[in-house]
C-alpha cells in the first residue's frame, strides 16, 4: 500500500463514524445496566441526555408526560423491530401495558465508564415520577425560559405527581445530574 493510501486509511480510522438512531437507542440501554423499565423511563433519560448535550439527533417538545419525542420514539420502535434491544410489553396493574427493555443477545457493545454512561446510570436508577418531574422542570427552564418558577410550574402541571416527598426527590435528582460533568450544563433551576 502506497503512503498517501496508509495515510488516508489512518484518517478515516480516527473519524468515527455518527452513530444511528438506533445504536443510540442501543446504548443508552446499554449504559443503563442492560434493562430499562418504561417508555417513559426511556424517554425521559432521552431527554436529559439531550439537555445535557450527551445527544443530539433527536428533538423534543412538551406533551402530557412531559418532555417528548416522536423521533426518539420511532428508534426505539425501530431499534427493538431490528433487534438493537427487547422489548417486552408487560400488563400494568392498572389495566394498561408497560415496555421492559434490555440489551439484546445481538448487540456487541463494550462499555466504559464514562461521565454519560455516569449520567444514565442515574437517571435510569431513579424513581420514574421523579425522573418526569426533574425531565419536566429541565425542559421548562431550557425551552421555556423559566430558569425561576420551572419547579412551581412544574408542581402547577403534574399536581397529582408532585406530592408528598417527589418534587423534593426530583429537585435532588436533578442535582445529582447536575453534577456529573457534561457536555452542556443542565439549565440551573431555582
Amino acid at each position: 500500500m502506497n503512503s498517501a493510501r496508509k495515510a488516508k486509511v489512518a484518517v478515516s480510522k480516527q473519524k468515527k463514524e455518527p452513530k444511528s438512531d438506533l445504536e443510540i437507542v442501543a446504548e443508552i440501554v446499554h449504559s443503563a445496566g442492560g434493562k430499562i423499565v418504561g417508555r417513559t423511563r426511556l424517554q425521559k433519560i432521552g431527554y436529559l441526555l439531550h439537555a445535557a448535550g450527551f445527544e443530539d439527533s433527536f428533538s423534543f417538545e412538551y406533551r402530557h408526560y412531559g418532555p417528548y419525542s416522536e423521533g426518539f420514539s420511532a428508534a426505539i420502535h425501530n431499534a427493538a423491530i431490528l433487534d438493537f434491544i427487547d422489548e417486552v410489553e408487560k400488563e400494568a396493574n392498572w389495566g394498561g401495558t408497560y415496555s421492559i427493555y434490555k440489551v439484546s443477545s445481538s448487540l456487541n457493545a463494550t462499555e466504559k465508564k464514562t461521565a454519560k454512561v455516569a449520567f444514565i446510570r442515574e437517571a435510569a436508577s431513579a424513581d420514574p415520577v421523579e425522573l418526569e418531574l426533574a425531565a419536566t422542570a429541565a425542559f421548562l427552564a431550557s425551552r421555556e425560559g423559566l430558569q425561576e418558577g420551572a419547579w412551581e410550574e412544574t408542581q402547577a402541571r403534574k399536581p397529582e405527581k408532585a406530592q408528598g416527598n417527589r418534587l423534593e426527590n426530583a429537585k435532588a435528582l436533578y442535582q445529582k445530574l447536575a453534577a456529573i460533568q457534561s457536555p452542556n450544563k443542565l439549565p440551573a433551576i431555582v
